[in-house]
């Protein structure tokens, strides 16, 4: 089934809305064995118009977010019906939700708003119990024009992502004749470069019959995604994970941080960080885990110098004959954070974000990290990810997670091997 998704949107191209659909439509739909052919964004007004035109001529499916609100530049329905050869009519139960919409909430509603009550003739309302702009669905042959559904759907995320999933996606699933879930292997590694990795496998997987390869990089991470049948897909994971199974992270598709999660929490680990450069992204990305309240106990943001002292009992010697990005002081935080959180096993991570404060022996891009475990010894090392801010404390983050992986994992056995 050919579907493309409309974006509609002056904010969208200018940059002060960030279109959020993509990612969102193409994992929803892939779940039931679909593919999105194409996603265009227009500008509010006329151009709508030619991208719709254009768009029901050479697809079975086309879903328009967007230009269904009150204002004067909210032309969606208007321009569908044009397109499709049909007339707008008001629906008196569009309305009444509208009113009791306002009601609720004790405010008048303005006459701009009943527009949004109208849809084109033979087409169904989509209910939206999030907002004031229903959505709605222009059966196939409505006009007799083209073979085509379209469904005109809200743009805010709030309320468009409930709509799919209770009036979209059941008839999609008529549409299309398919039953099922449909699902992907996602392997993620970190350590890997994506053309060592691309170099390693991509022959070999290629040559398993029915199976569909799919590369992506992120700062620290490459993505390898196969689509196939079960058989293929398990031939191509254990490929893979025989020759690069020491950079896996996970082979579900979990992140860094679900992976963290899951591993202390089946040995019953708790963890502390203490932060310098990366400012608490650790401490951020592992409570934005589900559960992570089992396992983490202190998050230590300690930037200044006095900090480190004040919280973490580094020695004031340490600082001033190695500096705040050393080895030395590396260690001392995370022992000290070891020390005063009575966690398990503590990272620390001190180092030159950039884009100023970097020397000779020193350049932005360096990172000190340092792991302690009860029981066991400190691991430090140095990480150099010379890249702008975000990106800098983003590969620093992944570093220090994926050494709380690797101990977690064989956390009673060898306490003293990273």
């Amino acid at each position: 089934m050919r579907i493309e998704i409309l974006n509609t949107g002056t904010e969208l191209l200018l940059g002060t809305t960030v279109n959020t659909h993509a990612a969102w439509f193409g994992r929803e739909f892939f779940k039931l064995g679909l593919r999105i052919s194409r996603q265009v964004t227009v500008p509010d007004g006329d151009a709508i118009r030619q991208a719709l035109e254009e768009a029901v001529g050479r697809n079975e499916v086309v879903i328009v977010t967007g230009g269904l609100g009150p204002t004067s530049d909210d032309l969606t329905r208007e321009i569908t019906a044009e397109v499709m050869g049909v007339e707008l009519i008001e629906d008196e139960a569009a309305l009444r939700s509208l009113e009791e919409y306002f009601a609720k909430r004790g405010r008048p509603m303005a006459d701009a708003n009943r527009k949004q009550a109208q849809h084109p003739v033979g087409a169904d309302v989509l209910p939206n119990p999030n907002g004031t702009a229903p959505g709605v669905y222009v059966p196939p042959r409505l006009n007799g024009r083209a073979n085509c559904a379209v469904f005109l759907l809200p743009g805010p995320p709030r309320e468009l992502y409930p709509m799919v999933e209770v009036e979209v996606l059941p008839r999609l699933r008529a549409l299309a004749g398919v039953d099922g879930e449909n699902d992907a292997l996602e392997l993620k590694f970190t350590g890997i470069g994506e053309s060592d990795l691309h170099d390693g496998v991509d022959a070999a997987l290629h040559a398993i019959p029915g199976i569909e390869v799919g590369y992506c990089a992120h700062v620290g991470e490459v993505d390898l995604r196969l689509i196939g049948a079960p058989a293929a897909k398990e031939a191509g994971r254990k490929l893979v994970l025989e020759r690069f199974g020491g950079f896996l992270v996970s082979d579900d598709g979990s992140s860094m941080e679900e992976t963290v999660v899951r591993l202390l929490t089946e040995k019953g680990l708790k963890l502390a960080t203490a932060e310098s450069c990366s400012g608490g992204l650790i401490a951020n990305r592992v409570t934005d885990v589900p559960g992570s309240s089992t396992v983490f106990t202190h998050g230590f943001v300690t930037y200044a110098n006095e900090a480190k002292v004040a919280l973490l009992g580094v020695r004031e010697e340490s600082l001033a004959a190695a500096g705040a990005v050393s080895e030395t002081v590396a260690r001392e935080m995370a022992e000290g954070a070891l020390r005063v959180s009575g966690a398990d096993l503590a990272v620390a991570v001190t180092g030159v974000a950039g884009p100023g404060g970097g020397t000779e022996e020193k350049p932005v891009g360096t990172a000190w990290l340092a792991l302690a475990a009860k029981g066991g010894e400190t691991d430090v090392w140095k990480v150099f990810h010379p890249r702008n801010r975000h990106d800098f404390k983003v590969s620093v983050s992944q570093a220090a997670l994926d050494a709380v992986r690797k101990r977690a994992a064989c956390f009673g056995e060898a306490m003293g091997n990273r």
